[in-house]
């Protein structure tokens, strides 16, 4: 019997699935990690820490200066709405929430090295408000039945407003759910829970809330990716030397500054690597390497390609003794690291380093200087060493 023999013409073609395949499984992974940097602030690096809280002050500033401008506005509205006895204790603490929208803007203009306080002055900015309405609907007199002209539409306001802000999901989360609790008191007061129209007002509140959370994942999306594009090297993933100028200057501004050492790394005889092997093995080299420095460092130190085959580890609340530590196992674990070449051959480098620790008086320039004579004579005496 005849053997059939198969056309590779008549084939199934894989390849058009299997492409397929691995763009699914491609963009899958970048929604999940998507998913994961936008849901809380954990995983975020320390310099994107420093850029958001930037963004949070941007928004802080507009929007507190808007809330400041329409005070006189709502104190119209309070004149007019509201009785005697209501207006006693809902004028001051209109004054209240004016000092601290005002003391917001004043620490986070003189403070705008905190992490912590740009975060913190963004909740306070949505929590003032947010208490001044409870406050109202605390003072209203049992059966008034007031209807809260200017007033009931500020939790549909501030749960929309969640979105402005580059908050993570979980973040935007707890404030609606603050939202929604404060509008379940204020049906209370007015006598619509739990009616058609209280329900419709649930529902409202809920989806504004859902397009919030959906906006705050696209926009921290968004943002982590185009601060990476501009701060990163594409080659490495590691800081580009722009991102880790500006680090270095906002940790110079910091009181009281921190102890800060600065490790200057070359890769010895790199071009010969390259003449060699072949450049595309020495952006395996390079890749590879800087694979190496983001494991050994902690996750607050800063690690950057300075340039070419130079690359900067910046160790915060290290001194003299810890950096030079950290600059061996470096120097070490390099020496030990074997890449094959195209012919499986293997490929192996040695790294020199210069280290410095920040002085009192020192600037970026001064500390990178010293750093770098040390570099070039670890060049100059034997390569493979440390010079600190």
């Amino acid at each position: 019997m005849k053997r059939a023999v198969s056309d590779p013409a008549r084939q199934p073609d894989s390849q058009p699935r299997n492409f397929y395949a691995s763009i699914l499984s491609e963009l899958t992974t970048i929604g999940v990690s998507t998913l994961r940097d936008t849901l809380t602030s954990r995983n975020h690096s320390k310099d994107f820490t420093y850029a958001r809280a930037e963004y949070l002050r941007g928004r802080i500033w507009i929007i507190g200066l808007i809330f400041l401008f329409l005070m006189p506005l709502w104190v119209v509205i309070d004149l007019i709405q509201f009785p005697p006895s209501v207006r006693e204790i809902i004028l001051p603490g209109r004054a209240v929430m004016a000092i601290g929208l005002i003391a917001i803007l004043v620490l986070t203009r003189r403070h705008n090295n905190s992490v912590t306080l740009a975060r913190l002055a963004s909740g306070v900015l949505i929590g003032l408000p947010a208490a001044f309405y409870a406050l109202v609907l605390v003072a209203l007199p049992d059966g008034s039945n007031h209807n809260l002209i200017g007033y009931s539409f500020i939790p549909y306001m501030l749960t929309a407003m969640l979105s402005i802000f580059p908050f993570t999901i979980l973040e935007s989360a707890i404030a609606g759910l603050a939202m929604l609790l404060l509008q379940l008191l204020s049906q209370h007061v007015t006598g619509t829970w739990w009616t058609a129209a209280g329900l419709q007002e649930a529902w409202l509140l809920a989806a504004l809330l859902v397009l919030a959370l959906t906006a705050n994942y696209f926009h921290l999306g968004l943002l982590q990716r185009l601060y990476r594009e501009a701060t990163h090297d594409p080659l490495t993933g590691l800081l580009n030397r722009g991102a880790l100028v500006r680090a270095i200057e906002h940790l110079l501004t910091m009181r009281p500054r921190p102890v800060i050492s600065l490790l200057m790394i070359d890769i010895d005889h790199f071009k010969r690597i390259n003449d060699r092997h072949g450049h595309s093995i020495g952006d395996v080299v390079l890749h590879q390497f800087s694979r190496l420095l983001r494991q050994d460092v902690r996750v607050e130190d800063f690690v950057a390609r300075y340039g070419g085959e130079e690359f900067v580890v910046l160790l915060l609340n290290a001194d003299k003794d810890a950096a030079m530590r950290r600059a061996e196992s470096i120097r070490r674990q390099a020496e030990t690291l074997v890449i094959k070449d195209h012919d499986n051959a293997p490929v192996q480098f040695t790294v020199s380093i210069g280290v410095t620790t920040f002085r009192p008086a020192d600037t970026l320039e001064s500390a990178a200087r010293r750093a770098d004579e040390r570099l070039y004579q670890a060049k100059q005496t034997s390569r493979n060493c440390v010079i600190g």
